[in-house]
């Protein structure tokens, strides 16, 4: 009898085992999106329901009310720099992403509040910004729920919301600039200059073309077979006016690329050279 229940309890237990390794699909599988944005990142997390031929917005999606803005677990977004959301600075961390949608605009909410998984949940005391967003209907219908970065500048960026025939955005931005620039104005007092990026960087934003070439040129000294450079020293002549000088780094980029093999900067030496 005890040699019964032995081999029965092993067999339950190889069942049971064996139940516990069952892995099926999400009916709305989690995404986590991380953003390289400014001199930071901003990370995404959220799932995402399917339409299955059902009404959306108005109905699964009732409008005039808070909404998780996706399904299961609360959808939260994560920011390593402070940014600035509808006018408000937001400061680094982590928050939720909430929405109340209506026909013709959402309001997005930015709240302190990680854990709002269903409206009972939401307290208003916990917003940090509010911000209306447009609302754009789409030619074509988007089956899954989606949240993305788009439009991504070095200090803006905006999220995308889609649904159904639904689209909106909202821009964030960032303080890049300052930044940036207490970087370099640092670092040029350190032995090891970042010259090229530098240069690139005040060509790139519009600022000193005389100081982003004299950067150039300290970095060519300890580079001088580094094509690329030779192509952004051309640009900012091209844009300083020196036509010739222009021409004649291009020049110099196309023959070293040519030698290194690299086809993509040889084709912009050219047309830079044939656009002056």
């Amino acid at each position: 009898m005890k040699k019964i229940l032995l081999i029965a309890s092993a067999v339950f237990a190889v069942s049971f085992a064996n139940a516990q390794t069952l892995t099926t699909p999400q009916p709305s599988p989690t995404q986590t999106v991380k953003q390289n944005f400014g001199v930071g990142t901003v990370e995404l997390n959220y799932s995402r329901p399917a339409k299955k031929d059902r009404k959306i917005m108005g109905d699964l999606v009732p409008f005039g009310k808070v909404w998780r803005t996706g399904a299961n677990a609360a959808t939260t977004l994560t920011f390593s720099e402070d940014v600035t959301i509808g006018g408000k600075e937001v400061k680094a961390g982590k928050y939720g992403l909430l929405s109340i949608p209506d026909a013709d605009k959402w309001t997005i909410i930015i709240t302190k509040d990680v854990n709002v998984n269903q409206p009972s949940l939401y307290k208003q005391e916990n917003d940090v910004v509010r911000v209306e967003a447009k609302v754009i209907t789409t030619p074509f219908t988007i089956e899954n729920f989606t949240i993305g970065f788009a439009d991504i500048t070095g200090s803006s960026c905006n999220v995308e919301l889609m649904w159904e025939n639904t689209y909106i955005q909202f821009p964030v931005t960032t303080g890049t600039d300052a930044k940036v620039m207490a970087q370099i104005d640092n670092l040029m007092n350190k032995d090891n200059k970042p010259y090229f990026n530098a240069a690139s960087y005040y060509y790139d934003n519009g600022k000193d073309l005389t100081q982003a070439l004299g950067w150039v040129n300290k970095a060519l000294e300890t580079n001088k077979e580094a094509f690329w450079m030779y192509l952004l020293k051309a640009r900012i002549l091209k844009k300083t006016g020196d036509k010739a000088g222009s021409k004649a780094a291009a020049t110099m980029c196309k023959d070293l690329a040519a030698k290194a093999k690299n086809d993509d900067y040889v084709k912009m030496a050219t047309e830079l050279i044939a656009g002056l």
